[in-house]
């Protein structure tokens, strides 16, 4: 019995320092971070006493080479041509050993702080690089869904499933005095992660439907032009150049060229966008921007 409850005593303090050490593993950015800033502080500190004590080592050196160079000066004979070198090389090797030992302590602390901030800075890129490897590796997946989807229903179906198209009656006025069609509309949800409205959230955005459909036009031409002279555009400069706040994911996906569509398209003029006939036809000043990005570019720049 006391055997097994030593063992159980010993499971509970290794699965606690077991969960501690996973939460400082995981933390070990910020953790090295701080411990880098503040060293370089402590550094300072360091420095600046040892810069006090300077004095006194530069006052023992400058007195010991005065003495040796006196006692030279005066050729005596119990003071030779060799004893004044022996002194003098003892003088300066002790004046290096006596800096070293006082900005030692300085210069370790900056030595570990340098070490501190580099190890954050590598274990952030080795984070970075593996979310980017998993965030690429399920954009592929995705994309080889929607293409088996494509080749076994065809594109409208694959449009249908990925922005959740539901049908939906609008009143069409024509010469009889207007009829009822039934079109695909987006339903309660987004067509995508990316995706966002253009309304009166954005600096850009104006009362006039006209003036909206004329800009949404003009910056799509001009992120095509940005995509062919430059060969990549990030989704955060599209949200930019529309007055629109910026997002993590835009930080990394875009388009490249050469990796998919070769081409921007805000998914303005299409019928399957919430509203977008009623914005085409100028009856809605706002739109649903359903961007067609590549996906991850952040490492394929």
């Amino acid at each position: 019995m006391k055997l097994n409850g030593l063992k159980g005593i010993a499971n509970v303090l290794t699965s606690k320092v077991g969960r501690q050490l996973l939460v400082a593993q995981k933390h070990s950015p910020t953790i090295l971070l701080a411990a880098g800033v503040v060293g370089m502080g402590a550094t300072i500190v360091l420095a600046s006493r040892a810069t006090l004590k300077l004095d006194k080592v530069v006052s023992k050196y400058e007195e010991g080479v005065h003495t040796a160079k006196t006692l030279h000066e005066q050729h005596r004979d119990d003071y030779t041509d060799a004893d004044f070198r022996k002194d003098m090389v003892v003088i300066h090797t002790q004046y290096i050993v006596s800096l070293a030992k006082l900005y030692a302590p300085a210069v370790a602390m900056g030595l570990a702080s340098v070490a501190a901030l580099t190890s954050g800075h590598v274990v952030l890129n080795r984070r970075n690089t593996a979310v980017m490897a998993a965030y690429a590796a399920l954009q592929k997946g995705f994309s080889e869904y929607r293409r088996r989807v494509v080749d076994e229903h065809g594109v409208e179906k694959d449009q249908e499933y990925r922005l959740g198209l539901v049908d939906k009656d609008i009143y069409v006025d024509d010469d009889e005095g207007g009829v009822v069609q039934t079109i695909k509309a987006l339903g309660e949800k987004k067509a995508s992660i990316y995706s966002v409205f253009f309304d009166e959230r954005s600096s850009s955005w104006s009362r006039s439907p006209g003036y909206n459909q004329i800009f949404l036009q003009a910056q799509q031409n001009y992120m095509n032009d940005l995509l062919n002279s430059r060969g990549h555009v990030f989704l955060n400069e599209v949200y930019d150049a529309l007055g629109l706040p910026r997002t993590k994911p835009g930080a990394v996906v875009g388009w490249i060229k050469g990796k998919g569509d070769d081409f921007v398209d805000f998914g303005v003029f299409r019928g399957d966008t919430y509203m977008g006939q009623e914005f085409v036809n100028g009856n809605e000043r706002s739109v649903l921007l359903d961007f067609n990005v590549d996906g991850v570019i952040w490492d394929q720049i």
